[in-house]
Order: C-alpha cells, then sequence, then structure tokens
C-alpha cells in the first residue's frame, strides 16, 4: 500500500482528508441478534483490538455503551427503539432517506471535543445480500469499518476482508494492508484524529510490508 493509497482512505468525497480513531475504551453491545452471533461480533471486536492495541470495555462511564450494532429487517423498525431518536436527533429524515435509497446499512459517528472517536453506530438491514454473508465475515467487516473514520468511498469497490487458506481450509480475515494500517493508526505516538494529508506518510512508515 502506498502513500497515495493510504491517503485516499481517508480522503471523503469532497475530497477533505480526515483521519480519527477512537479516543476511549470501545464498550460494544449488539441488538438483534442470537446469542451464537452475538458471541461471533464480540469475538470480532477482540480480534481487533488485539490487532490495534486498542482497549475495550463492559461499559463507558459516560454512555454506557459507545458502540451500539443493530441488526433488523425493515429501517421503520428503528423508529420504534425507545430513546434512539436520543442519539441520532435526525432519526426520522435519516430512515426515510435509507428506505429511499434501498441501503442495507449505516454507520454514524459521535466525537470528542478534540475530534476523536467517542461513538459508533451501526444498522445492519438484513436484506438477501447481508443474510447471505456468514456470520463472521460480516461481523469482522463491521468492526473494522468503525475502528477508524474511513472515508465514505473507502471500501466501496473493494471489501476490507480477504480469504485466507489455513490446514482447515479457507477462512476470512482482514486484508494485510488493512490490518496493518488499523495497528499502524494506534500508534499512541501518533495524533488520535488530524486533517492533514501528510498523517498518511506517517502511517505508511509504520506499516509492516504485507505477507
Amino acid at each position: 500500500m502506498t502513500p497515495q493509497e493510504i491517503e485516499a482512505l481517508f480522503t471523503r468525497e469532497s475530497g477533505a482528508f480526515l483521519f480519527a480513531r477512537w479516543g476511549r475504551p470501545i464498550a460494544p453491545v449488539v441488538f438483534g441478534v442470537e446469542e451464537e452471533t452475538l458471541r461471533t461480533v464480540k469475538g470480532a471486536f477482540e480480534a481487533v483490538a488485539v490487532l490495534s492495541g486498542h482497549k475495550l470495555a463492559e461499559t463507558d462511564p459516560e454512555l454506557g455503551s459507545n458502540c451500539m450494532i443493530f441488526f433488523f429487517r425493515d429501517w421503520a423498525e428503528l423508529t420504534e427503539v425507545p430513546g434512539l431518536d436520543r442519539l441520532l436527533p435526525d432519526l426520522a429524515p435519516l430512515v426515510a432517506r435509507l428506505q429511499a435509497e434501498g441501503a442495507n446499512q449505516y454507520r454514524a459517528f459521535r466525537f470528542e471535543p478534540g475530534g476523536a472517536i467517542k461513538a459508533a453506530f451501526v444498522f445492519l438491514r438484513m436484506d438477501a445480500a447481508l443474510s447471505r454473508l456468514p456470520a463472521e465475515e460480516l461481523a469482522l467487516a463491521q468492526v473494522a469499518q468503525v475502528m477508524l473514520l474511513w472515508s465514505d468511498r473507502a471500501f466501496r469497490d473493494r471489501s476490507p476482508l480477504a480469504l485466507a487458506r489455513t490446514e482447515a481450509g479457507e477462512t476470512v480475515i482482514l486484508r494485510p494492508e488493512i490490518a496493518g494500517l488499523i495497528r499502524a493508526a494506534y500508534d499512541p505516538v501518533l495524533p488520535a484524529v488530524t486533517r492533514d494529508p501528510a498523517h498518511a506518510l506517517r502511517l505508511f512508515a509504520r506499516m509492516e510490508p504485507a505477507q
């Protein structure tokens, strides 16, 4: 991965560069799934936390949970979730827009005063396309996409995941360059947030070559 490719992953469609990582431990909670899937999602968080060196927590002292993942069948269900409109004040028009677009997923972030990630909300409408995905693949992709404030077009054409061959067969992993980038992004020497495109060079310098 070149510095230019790294820069593109944090350059929004507007042309603005913005990098941000979490500024506090992640306290995830998952809604709308059975116990087996819940364990899979938590396992994905644990794996990416080990990769990045960032901490997980049972609860956030301010928010209780600061990373909420919702699985559901219809966008309209969100308007019935108690208190969700307080977390997302524009919930009603957002739901209307996502319904009109036929979207099957949406992520929203909240930020600390300095700009680091404070909270994330992941919404997954389990349409035919998402329902076909193995739980491990869906969980790992979503966790990877909330670890950093990626560009709105970062994974539009290519998933953050890859298939790896093991003795037990094929298994889904993060693409080595994405895993390396997440690890580099959480280097404590680097700032938690920056709008300077030169940050891509700092990340590049800390990445290990993909194997």
